[in-house]
């Protein structure tokens, strides 16, 4: 696997027709499409590699929808979990764990973000600092 060092930058300006098109152009393929990728790729997995093609066909699927979260959610986590200056959610390249570990390390929890995390701790010991992509880097806008 290849990896590329990437930051945080905002993604550049787009035109909010395209955006918006675009965007409903990826649900409508994901929900006519999705569930036949996802009973393949099980079976696929299952055929050539058994349970454990399929626990890792899962966890690659369940990594993308942290991603996907991360950017859904931003605004309300920015709001919630983290302090004023903290390293902020929202990187499409990046789990809610990663940012919320990368806030850890700099102490700028919030109360409710220090709560989410002792949860996530309980029930996989140091989760958020384990989550970090140390391959993405913050900017000065956005440490």
């Amino acid at each position: 696997m290849i990896f590329k060092k990437q930051d945080c930058n905002k993604d550049k300006k787009s035109r909010p027709l395209i955006g918006i098109l675009l965007f409903l152009i990826s649900i409508i393929l994901m929900v006519l499409t999705g569930p036949i990728g996802l009973v393949y790729g099980f079976f696929q997995q299952l055929f050539t590699k058994g349970l454990v093609g399929i626990g890792e066909f899962a966890l690659k699927i369940a990594v993308s929808i942290d991603q996907l979260g991360n950017v859904i959610m931003q605004h309300l986590f920015n709001l919630l979990w983290i302090k004023e200056g903290g390293y902020e959610f929202g990187n499409s390249d990046e789990t809610i764990s990663s940012a919320l570990g990368k806030n850890k390390q700099l102490g700028t929890l919030s109360g409710f973000g220090k709560a989410i995390d002792k949860i996530l701790d309980s029930i996989d010991s140091n989760h958020s600092l384990n989550s970090i992509d140390y391959y993405i880097q913050p900017t000065k806008e956005n440490h």
